[in-house]
C-alpha cells in the first residue's frame, strides 16, 4: 500500500493548483454536514420564529448555498467547479439542542466537490452563530465533517455513521 501524497506543492515544495486537465470528466457528488450547539432559549427561539433578525433556517440555508458557490473565492487552491446543484437542509435536534446541517453537492466535473460541501454547511453554520449571538454568544459550531463522496480516481467514500436527512 503506498503513502498517500499531497498535490498542491510543486518541485520547489511551493504552493500549486493541481492541474487536473488530464482527468476524466465523472459525475460526481459529497455530502457534508454541521453542528451547532444551542441552549434551551436559543433553541426555543429558533423554533417559534422568536430570534430578532429573522427566519434562522432559511437565512442560514440560503447562506449555506451561497458559500459553497463561492469555494474557490475562499479556498486558495479549489478550482472553479461548475456545480450541477446544491441541496443544503437544516433541521432542529431537540435531544442534542443543535441546529444540525447537511449539504449535498453534485458536478460533473474532473475534480471533486467535497470543499463545496464543507464550504456550503460552514457557512450555514457561521450564519446560524451570526443570527443568534444577541441572544447567546457560546453556541458551538462542532462536528464540521465529509460524510460521503462519489466519483473520481480516489472512488467512493462513506463515513461510518449515519445521515439524519
Amino acid at each position: 500500500m503506498s503513502t498517500p501524497e499531497f498535490t498542491h506543492f510543486n518541485d520547489q515544495g511551493r504552493a500549486r493548483m493541481v492541474d487536473v486537465g488530464e482527468k476524466q470528466i465523472t459525475q460526481r457528488t459529497a455530502t457534508a454536514a454541521a453542528r451547532v450547539l444551542v441552549n434551551r432559549t436559543t433553541f426555543d427561539l429558533i423554533r417559534s420564529g422568536g430570534v430578532k433578525k429573522g427566519d434562522v433556517l432559511t437565512v442560514a440555508q440560503i447562506a449555506g448555498i451561497m458559500a459553497g458557490k463561492r469555494t474557490p473565492d475562499l479556498i486558495p487552491m479549489c478550482h472553479p467547479v461548475p456545480l450541477n446543484g446544491i441541496d443544503l437542509k437544516l433541521w432542529l435536534d431537540e435531544a442534542r439542542l443543535s441546529v444540525e446541517i447537511e449539504a449535498t453537492t453534485r458536478c460533473e466535473g474532473r475534480t471533486g466537490v467535497e470543499m463545496e460541501a464543507l464550504t456550503a454547511v460552514s457557512g450555514a453554520a457561521l450564519t446560524v452563530y451570526d443570527m443568534c449571538k444577541a441572544v447567546q454568544r457560546d453556541m458551538e459550531i462542532t462536528d464540521i465533517r465529509l460524510v460521503r463522496k462519489t466519483g473520481g480516481v480516489h472512488g467512493d467514500y462513506e463515513r461510518e455513521e449515519e445521515s439524519h436527512a
